[in-house]
């Protein structure tokens, strides 16, 4: 099978495509056929050797979100059939997705949303999943408003979305080029660089503040959004924190610093609010399996518009 091999740590450059043997499932698992995946900022940390944890040893297929069609089942396998269409981010423990054929645990895996194409549906998982910890974390209903940094994003994007179908009011930082995505998802766009997000999200509650804020950006934005929320608020980040947090102790606010762990309830939930109409993925580009490099130089490099998709069959 053909596939995109990291070859050492280090720039895009590493990338080189191999002819590898076509995995086959275990107890428990299923052969996808890739139709398509898509590029994180965990693909670029693992590719520079920055990951927080040690996923991938060189020589390496990484790569994290995956659509396609079931085309083998391992022993005890028993939720597909052959043929079957499925999306999913698999565990961080073997191969990764850049290549034509994964094998992947069975429990982590759902029916591809209807009314999503392959290359839509392999924009959504990682993202998706990292969204819906956080989002079902602030337990947002009518009448809260929740504040969610760099809400163009691959997981911004998608935290909006189900944010507001908390029915939360919901503003979003972003670039100034972003406002009208931002508004389009169901966000009041806040430009971070022309006025201070903070002084922004007081104006525009008149001084309450929000329930919850979302940081996929990282630095000191937690701390300096602890002064734009209401008491007992709810905050999560996704990315290193810096700065001091103490402040929150004055508001009894809870703080949440996840690194997303894959289920196949969180899959699920995708699955049926995609179907719903409450989400859908925003893909920036989508490229050939063979041009993964300049997809991660495109991320790495910043201001990404929701995914870049790999296409890798038909």
């Amino acid at each position: 099978m053909k596939a995109m091999v990291m070859t050492a740590f280090g720039g895009p450059e590493v990338f080189q495509a191999q002819d590898l043997p076509v995995p086959e499932p275990g107890l428990g698992q299923l052969r996808v056929r890739v139709y398509a995946t898509a590029v994180n900022p965990l693909d670029y940390k693992i590719r520079a050797g920055k990951s927080r944890r040690r996923i991938a040893e060189p020589p390496a297929v990484i790569g994290y979100d995956a659509a396609g069609m079931v085309e083998a089942l391992g022993p005890g396998a028993r939720r597909f059939q052959p043929g079957d269409a499925v999306f999913y981010s698999p565990r961080l423990t073997g191969p990764g997705t850049c290549a034509e054929y994964h094998v992947v645990d069975e429990d982590v895996v759902a029916a591809k949303p209807h009314n999503l194409d392959f290359i839509q549906a392999a924009g959504l998982p990682l993202a998706g999943c990292t969204a819906w910890d956080a989002v079902t974390f602030f337990q947002l209903r009518p009448g809260h408003a929740a504040l969610i940094h760099a809400g163009a994003g691959g997981v911004g994007s998608l935290a909006v979305q189900m944010a507001r179908a908390s029915g939360a009011r919901v503003l979003a930082t972003c670039r100034a080029a972003n406002s009208d995505l931002v508004r389009d998802l169901g966000a009041e766009p806040i430009d971070y660089r022309a006025e201070d997000f903070a002084a922004a999200v007081l104006r525009l509650t008149d001084g309450r503040g929000v329930e919850a804020v979302y940081d996929t950006v990282g630095g000191d934005t937690l701390e300096r959004s602890l002064a734009c929320v209401r008491p007992y608020a709810r905050l999560a980040g996704i990315v290193n924190v810096t700065g001091n947090l103490n402040p929150a102790y004055l508001k009894n606010a809870t703080i949440y610093l996840g690194f997303m762990e894959r289920a196949g309830h969180k899959i699920e939930a995708l699955r049926v609010l995609a179907e719903g109409g409450w989400i859908h993925p925003v893909i920036d580009s989508v490229l050939p399996l063979e041009q993964v490099a300049e997809a991660h130089r495109r991320l790495e490099a910043g201001g990404v518009r929701g995914k870049i998709v790999l296409k890798v069959g038909e």
